[in-house]
């Protein structure tokens, strides 16, 4: 396996939903796009333009705002400062006009009806997430670059050799479970002190912990609020938001001025495991309600399971005196080691693995974090992340309608839940007696994932997607 060093800000990223391999991806791809004409010096002389979408993208490309993503992205927008409220504006602009300004800076003609085109029945065969920008230039000649959203808003160019992104030499190098463990037991260091000695070799550790505690912020405002917005989710499903209504019958009446005042509320009700349970749901089911939302997320290490991480990671802070910034930071830097090894040995995107690419690795990163953190050994934390990923294989992605709602939605809180049991199990058990092991967990999802069905793989061909009749709302 060629080594491949990937840092805790690839596999957490910050953007807008509803979707990182269909939303973020294609919009990142479409500024590198924009960038690479300026940067050959045409971007001022193109005149014409248009966006194939393949596989995936063409078939759950417009409820997942494929579409949408690459047109703010050619438009020089970023998803990490874009306001989420001036999006339909955008676009309305662009399809009234039928111009748009590349990178902000050249105007070309452009009708997003018709030069957005979707290739339904088309699949390249590197991943099955491509698109294609084509343009004419003054002279008449044309290019076009081909790019591929391999999941978590990761994106690869056509023909980019791996690795080309970015260099860093890690003291501690990573493909697999194994290594982990290796470092760890040669350097008697803790899983997140291997991960921040690695992240030192691309910057200083003051920067990346706040560049972490940036993500958590993003993380708490996203569940805060889910929490406080009632309404329909957009689409045309029709599923109401539960988070709102779920976090008021908790409360009970009980008063708050802002976040902080929140959880010290929520601490305050106790711990009974009835209410406990409910609010883990209830974190999970706000964030990923507002990822349906076209709003502002963190992939983690997806946007379709943006919701597993900070739900038991507020589990841990409200509940178990997870509440530090360095707790916080620990957490985070664990759940992103096992992001990153499953990305290296399988595949985080739903379109090439199906939901266990997304939910099930999650949950996985999400019990090794929990493990750690609640004082579990290094073993325990790596047992627990195998626990949680086999007790998703074989998950499918069927989104009915194409839309990251059903069963995406609930499906965060399952695994949040999950990471939970998986971290419990693994704090109460000897991993010298475990008959799985991580890598073995890893390589058994991939071996999954190419068996599976391609219409079990994010294309709404299958599943509930062709069993639940549009019309009806979830509850």
């Amino acid at each position: 396996m060629t080594y491949e060093p990937i840092s805790v800000f690839d596999i957490f990223k910050i953007g807008i939903g509803p979707s990182s391999s269909h939303t973020l991806g294609p919009w990142r791809a479409a500024q590198r796009f924009t960038r690479s004409l300026q940067e050959n010096k045409l971007l001022y002389e193109v005149v014409s333009l248009k966006v194939l979408l393949y596989g995936s993208l063409a078939k759950t490309g417009v409820g997942h705002g494929t579409d949408m993503a690459v047109q703010l992205g050619l438009s020089g927008d970023d998803p990490v400062t874009f306001d989420v409220h001036n999006i339909h504006a955008k676009l309305n602009d662009i399809a009234s006009m039928r111009q748009i300004v590349l990178g902000g800076l050249h105007e070309v003609d452009f009708d997003p009806r018709e030069d957005i085109e979707f290739l339904f029945s088309e699949t390249l065969p590197f991943h099955p997430n491509a698109l294609t920008f084509l343009v004419t230039l003054k002279n008449g000649e044309s290019l076009s670059d081909t790019y591929y959203s391999v999941g978590g808003g990761f994106v690869v160019k056509e023909n980019e050799e791996a690795g080309s992104r970015k260099a860093a030499q890690f003291p501690f190098p990573i493909n697999t479970a194994d290594d982990i463990l290796h470092w760890c037991i040669k350097t008697g260091l803790s899983i997140h002190e291997i991960v921040m000695e690695n992240e030192n070799a691309w910057r200083a550790e003051t920067e990346t912990k706040q560049g972490l505690l940036d993500i958590w912020q993003v993380m708490k405002e996203c569940v805060y609020r889910g929490c406080h917005a009632e309404g329909t989710l957009p689409g045309g499903l029709n599923v109401r938001r539960r988070a709102a209504d779920l976090n008021k019958r908790l409360l009970r009446g009980y008063t708050y001025t802002d976040f902080d005042s929140w959880l010290e509320t929520i601490r305050s009700g106790g711990h009974d495991f009835k209410y406990i349970l409910d609010w883990v749901s209830c974190f999970a089911l706000a964030v990923n309600e507002e990822n349906a939302s076209f709003g502002r997320v963190v992939t983690a290490p997806t946007n379709g399971a943006a919701g597993v991480i900070p739900a038991v990671l507020l589990y841990y802070v409200v509940f178990n005196n997870g509440h530090t910034d360095e707790k916080v930071i620990r957490f985070l830097l664990t759940a992103s080691e096992i992001g990153s090894i499953f990305k290296k040995g399988a595949t985080i995107s739903a379109a090439m693995g199906g939901c266990q690419a997304e939910i099930g690795v999650s949950s996985s990163m999400a019990a090794a974090a929990l493990t750690e953190a609640m004082g579990g050994t290094q073993r325990q934390a790596l047992m627990a992340a195998e626990i949680a990923m086999e007790h998703h294989l074989g998950m499918t992605c069927d989104p009915i309608g194409g839309l990251v709602q059903v069963p995406c939605i609930e499906r965060n809180t399952m695994g949040a839940i999950k990471a939970i049991t998986a971290s419990q199990l693994a704090l109460q058990s000897l991993p010298d007696y475990a008959k799985v092991s991580l890598d073995g967990v890893i390589k058994t999802m991939w071996d999954t994932a190419l068996d599976m069905n391609s219409k079990y793989k994010e294309t709404a061909d299958g599943g509930l997607a062709v069993n639940v009749p549009l019309s009806l709302p979830e509850c």
